[in-house]
């Protein structure tokens, strides 16, 4: 259980604020960026590694909860609609990276399972017929475990997949019937053994605190659930309730919920234990074996972060296939279209989907930086920030540094001439810490986008 200090400095602080899955975030992105300039950027890029994300947004069913961005259907076909034009945009883009080898690609939604063995294997052809990937790469894919079967896990591996996460959210029935995400616990379990045995890297369960009907008890229970599977990975997610953004959770009422001091103890029920059973807390919401990459990284102060959370592979160049998919190519972020018949639309026009994107400043690549140091390690050292930019920090960052002065009072952070240092009340809160970097945010915060903290 939360002190009642505890408690207090989380509802101090738990105001909206970015996850910062990138900085300047993609609520910053305008149409001003063009076809030219994401191909200037990929010329004059000093990368030669690519990492590639590719978007596959169907799901079976509905959930609740969701905020992705997806197509619900039960129609396979649509899928052969979208790989006719996905290949188009793998065609069209993929000439420009002739020279870069890919040592990352992962698969995300939507639902990329929706995908049936046919389609699967349609895409990962192309992906490998236009792009050099490495032997070595890591190749992962996000799975619904309610459509599938289990020889699935064997046709990923059979295809080069070496890491899988699994949506989870929470085991418990009433939870589930609440989302409209009913699923079965104990196949889920042979998922994740599956996938041990034919010898994945990594499986990855992500869970989601504050749901409706969620309580300590329950999700204690979902929590001996997990932990009994013992996968390599738990993603452990805030539940965004922003009903006025998206419909669904409109089906999700209010007085279902757990109050915000419930929500910040489950929160804090799960820190305590997951690290009691041996898993590494990383960033501000993974958790890691000790003996895994992503914890080899935190520990190395190795880790990166981009579109999709949380990687060892962050000093990639990034290009997003698919609806919605986001690229990060030399200093720059660009966006394909979020609607599926506009991008169907831009690619029988010109080959490829861009929608907007962005040009970072000298200082958004400085901001980036710190807030990346933030969310990554939870500390920055001033003159490692200072060798990069050939800024003096405390004068650059006047400011900010005033606005750490009451964190600092409350606990949550120390400061002086050497680093900034997160101290663990203020991990709870690092999205709010990293905000105090963030020269757009009040901007942002006006349009009602952006979810608490907690």
């Amino acid at each position: 259980m939360l002190t009642t200090t505890e408690l207090t400095l989380l509802k101090k602080y738990n105001s909206a604020a970015p996850r910062y899955t990138s900085y300047p975030t993609a609520l910053g992105f305008d149409e001003h960026f063009s076809r030219l300039d994401f191909v200037r950027a990929v010329q004059t890029s000093q990368n030669r590694l690519l990492s590639l994300y590719v978007h596959i947004p169907f799901c079976h069913s509905l959930c609740y909860y969701c905020g992705c961005n997806k197509i619900v259907t039960r129609h396979q076909h649509k899928a052969d609609i979208y790989l006719d034009y996905l290949e188009r945009e793998i065609i069209g883009q993929s000439s420009l990276f002739k020279k870069y080898k890919v040592s990352q690609v992962h698969l995300g939604g939507g639902t990329p399972s929706f995908l049936n063995e046919r389609q699967m294997q349609r895409l990962m052809t192309l992906l490998n017929q236009h792009f050099s990937i490495d032997e070595g790469a890591e190749i992962s894919i996000e799975i619904d475990p309610r459509k599938i079967q289990l020889s699935y896990v064997d046709l990923l591996k059979n295809h080069g997949f070496n890491r899988i996460s699994i949506g989870v959210q929470d085991t418990d029935p009433k939870v589930q019937s609440a989302i409209n995400r009913i699923q079965d616990t104990p196949f889920i379990a042979k998922l994740v053994e599956r996938a041990q045995q034919l010898g994945f890297s990594s499986v990855n369960v992500d869970l989601i605190y504050g749901l409706p009907w969620q309580n300590e008890q329950t999700f204690a229970n979902t929590l001996a659930n997990v932990l009994a599977m013992r996968p390599e990975r738990i993603s452990l997610f805030s539940y965004a309730h922003l009903p006025s953004r998206f419909a669904s959770q409109r089906k999700i009422l209010d007085h279902w919920l757990p109050s915000t001091e419930l929500k910040s103890s489950l929160m804090c029920q799960a820190i305590e234990t997951l690290t009691q059973h041996g898993y590494v807390f990383i960033g501000m919401d993974h958790f890691a074996l000790p003996q895994d990459e992503l914890s080899r990284a935190y520990r190395a102060g190795q880790l990166h972060r981009n579109f999709q959370g949380y990687t060892t592979q962050g000093n990639t160049d990034l290009l997003g296939l698919g609806l919605t998919s986001i690229s990060s190519i030399n200093h720059t972020y660009s966006q394909n279209k979020k609607n599926l018949m506009a991008y169907y639309a831009k690619l029988d026009e010109e080959e490829n989907a861009l929608a907007k994107g962005l040009m970072l400043t000298d200082d958004d690549r400085i901001r980036a930086l710190v807030i990346k140091a933030l969310m990554c390690n939870g500390v920055v050292i001033k003159s490692a920030i200072e060798q990069q930019t050939q800024i003096n920090f405390d004068e650059y960052f006047a400011e900010e540094m005033q606005r750490l002065v009451p964190l600092a009072q409350d606990g949550l952070l120390t400061h002086d001439d050497v680093a900034i240092q997160v101290l663990n009340k203020g991990r709870l809160l690092i999205r709010y810490i990293a905000s105090m970097f963030d020269a757009y945010l009040p901007h942002q915060q006006q349009k009602s986008q952006l979810s608490n903290v907690v």
